[in-house]
């Protein structure tokens, strides 16, 4: 491994500044590749990307960036690819700064914007070692998320496609699934979300196994027959669907016979009841009949003491006295056969003995 540092000037930076979209950014006399294939897209808000063009008009230090050295003469960038893009599209005059384009500075406040240094690692190495250099460098500005180090890991051919697919602004997977996934497209929360559904969480696994593919077909047209699914099977939409984990119910129940106005009817009762304090687990209870997805009401403080006091501090069941701490509240009649939280259907018992009547 050879790191050495240089000083580039912005001038020399932005020499040759194209942005292609989905053929990748270039800069550098077209030699950087500033978004390679692992990188993410351009995340910097108007105020993270305004401070790095202070930071230059102010001559202040910027932060060292990493490159790294292909066997072809060419670079690509390992750390600052957002600062970069922020330079490149402040002095191709694509935003505005303290109300002015870079083409209305005087000359010799452009001059200056040009001429300033930024210090970089140049790093010659193998394709591990430039992949671990991404893993461990500490990445000013905007920390990378755990799917973004995923994506520099497994770089190939196969990451390239499924970010076209998963990972881009107003990407397909957002156009077909936007309303029932949590998260963004270009922070890789779509593409993590449905590795980890047709993995069964092994996120890393499927990765290495697919890494050298020619295409994503597998994930896609999985993704879509997941929201197909759950279009099919719950009609009514409602903002409770965002975020369920569909692909895990997908992989359990879609060779189910399931009648969707049942399981409609079903989610308007259980959404009507005020003893269901968790209305999106009602779309795991009605697939799976489990209450720990309800998160049923609890009984307050004040009904514990009552229940407690009202049973002359003596557990239900085994008839034995406990300090109030030492117990669990109970409902007498269940929440499935119609019981309520209230004080006068609410018991105190022990904890061995709550847990074996709830099966715990």
């Amino acid at each position: 491994m050879k790191i050495e540092l240089k000083e580039i000037s912005v001038r020399e930076l932005v020499k040759g500044y194209e942005d292609g979209g989905e053929d990748g950014v270039l800069g550098y006399g077209g030699k950087l590749d500033i978004r390679p294939q692992f990188q993410r897209e351009f995340v910097y808000k108007d105020e993270q990307r305004n401070a790095v063009i202070n930071t230059i008009t102010g001559n202040l230090p910027l932060g060292v960036m990493y490159w790294a050295v292909r066997n072809d003469g060419r670079f690509e960038v390992i750390d600052g690819q957002q600062r970069t893009i922020s330079i490149c599209q402040y002095v191709d005059s694509s935003f505005v700064f303290k109300k002015r384009y870079f083409y209305n500075m005087q000359d010799d406040e452009q001059e200056q914007v040009l001429n300033y240094k930024v210090m970089v690692y140049f790093c010659s190495g193998t394709d591990s070692e430039k992949l671990a250099w991404f893993k461990t460098i500490n990445i000013a500005g905007e920390e990378h998320t755990a799917q973004e180090l995923r994506n520099a890991v497994y770089a190939g051919p196969w990451t390239a496609k499924v970010r076209r697919y998963f990972s881009k602004t107003g990407c397909p997977a957002y156009d077909i699934g936007h309303k029932y996934l949590n998260g963004t497209a270009i922070r890789q929360d779509y593409l993590e979300t449905a590795i980890k559904w047709i993995s069964d969480g092994d996120i890393e696994g499927y990765m290495a196994k697919h890494q050298h593919d020619a295409d994503a077909k597998e994930l896609e047209k999985y993704f879509e027959s997941v929201v197909a699914w759950v279009k099919g099977a719950f009609i009514e939409y409602r903002r409770e669907m965002k975020g369920v984990a569909w692909g895990e119910l997908y992989n359990t129940f879609k060779d189910q016979d399931l009648d969707p106005w049942k399981l409609e009817t079903a989610v308007v009762k259980y959404m009507d009841d005020d003893e269901v304090t968790n209305k999106k687990g009602i779309y795991y209870y009605v697939l799976n009949g489990k209450e720990k997805h309800l998160n049923i009401r609890a009984f307050s403080n004040n009904q514990k003491d009552k229940a407690y006091r009202r049973q002359d501090k003596k557990c239900c069941v085994c008839g034995k006295k406990f300090k109030i701490e030492e117990m669990e509240a109970d409902h007498i009649t269940p929440w499935h056969q119609g019981g309520k939280t209230t004080t006068e259907n609410c018991q105190m018992l022990c904890k061995e003995d709550n847990r074996r009547k709830s099966g715990k």
